[in-house]
């Protein structure tokens, strides 16, 4: 349980942490700039919670560190939100007497450079080139670290979940399973448009109704499922990535991931719904799958070949025909446990019956088109990885919960003066 509640506390930091990976990585460019100042009023405060003050500054700084984490919504106002909540919190903090040591804060740093695949230094140096001081990073991580401590102390207990309840949620013991409903989009990305699609993925992360995401899928996504606005039917969690599936366990209705990369291409994904069902929930030991790949990428002479191919023939058994006399290099196959399928491959078979086959996928650069074709996926009887998976999801959406309602009756009860 030790992991479990190591992984449940930082999961609220990794989203902010991955979103500041994902900027970095992908090359993207922060275009967010702070309304000027005057220097005399720098310092004077901007709201204050109950004694304490927000300053100008300070919320200068967190909206420039929230245009870093790509945190969705309008950067100054969720800045001025999350400082609030930061007043809340040390108050609390201080009146318990946590507060992390300087070699804490000085890992957690260190760790949130990490995902970015940084230095704490080259992390440094890149917040710097964006107009943000050390001081935010460190107060930023002073709080979270803090408040993940406080949050542990006081509502463990009440958000581990039980063992039936983690059967239930793996939908073992024939109590039932769950099902998601999700919305996709998925954007092809290269060199040439990396910028492009940054703007896109920003815009698409504030959206905040399902049918504005239905509309940017439609106009945008290179997938099938964009005839239907991106909307994906109800599918077993079990189906999905395992990488995945706790990325979707924590998403409330209406929310979006953040970009995922993809080979090749970024998916984002909405969630529309989750139930649980009645029955066992099957989990799976192997994937098996063919790959046969198509000189043209998504042309439309590629794309029509594919579609030939893929009506002619009624399991994965037939591509060997189809690839016969060619280099073996235009087919593959594989049988792998879900965790080692490459994550595009994975999601994509998440939507297909054996035998079924998709053309979304490219290779190459975009320039390959793939054909893939689901050929089966064994059953896995035993005790599974997935497990731990489950339960670290239902602890972390417990302890934010239980962390989210505490915060509201905080705020209830403070003094809260805009300036």
């Amino acid at each position: 349980m030790q992991t479990i509640l190591t992984q449940a506390f930082s999961a609220s930091l990794t989203r902010s942490f991955s979103r500041t990976a994902a900027a970095i990585t992908l090359g993207f460019a922060l275009s967010l700039t702070a309304a000027p100042l005057a220097a005399q009023g720098l310092f004077s405060p901007v709201v204050t919670v109950d004694s304490a003050v927000v300053t100008h500054y300070e919320l200068q700084q967190r909206t420039l560190f929230m245009g870093i984490l790509r945190t969705p919504g309008n950067p100054e106002i969720l800045a001025r939100e999350e400082l609030i909540k930061d007043r809340l919190k040390l108050a609390e903090l201080d009146r318990v007497g946590i507060s992390p040591s300087e070699e804490a804060i000085t890992a957690g740093m260190t760790e949130l450079a990490g995902r970015a695949n940084l230095s704490l230094n080259e992390f440094v140096t890149v917040l710097k080139q964006n107009g943000i001081e050390p001081e935010t990073l460190r107060d930023f991580t002073r709080v979270g670290l803090g408040w993940r401590e406080y949050v542990s102390g006081r509502f463990l207990s009440q958000a581990r979940p039980t063992e039936a309840e983690i059967d239930r949620a793996m939908g073992r013991s024939g109590s039932g399973g769950v099902q998601v409903l999700l919305s996709e989009l998925i954007v092809p990305i290269n060199e040439q448009n990396v910028q492009q699609v940054q703007q896109l993925t920003d815009q698409v992360g504030e959206l905040t109704s399902f049918a504005a995401f239905s509309s940017a899928a439609t106009q945008y996504s290179a997938s099938d499922s964009r005839n239907n606005g991106g909307r994906l039917p109800w599918m077993n969690l079990a189906k999905l990535p395992p990488q995945l599936q706790p990325v979707v366990l924590a998403l409330e209705p209406g929310e979006i991931t953040e970009p995922l990369p993809l080979q090749g291409a970024v998916a984002m994904f909405q969630m529309r719904g989750v139930r649980e069902v009645t029955g066992s929930r099957q989990r799976y030991s192997a994937i098996e799958y063919a790959a046969y790949y198509i000189p043209g990428g998504r042309s439309p002479e590629a794309l029509a070949a594919g579609q030939k191919i893929a009506d002619s023939i009624d399991s994965c058994d037939d591509l060997y025909g189809v690839a016969k006399d060619q280099d073996p290099s235009v087919l593959d196959r594989h049988s792998l446990v879900p965790a080692e399928v490459p994550q595009d491959i994975a999601i994509e078979l998440a939507k297909l019956d054996p035998n079924e086959t998709s053309l979304n996928l490219t290779r190459n650069e975009g320039q390959t088109l793939m054909l893939l074709m689901l050929c089966g996926r064994t059953a896995d009887l035993g005790e599974g990885e997935s497990r731990e998976t489950v339960a670290n999801a239902l602890v972390q959406q417990r302890l934010e919960s239980l962390s989210n309602g505490f915060l509201e009756q905080l705020r209830a009860d403070a003094l809260i003066i805009d300036k």
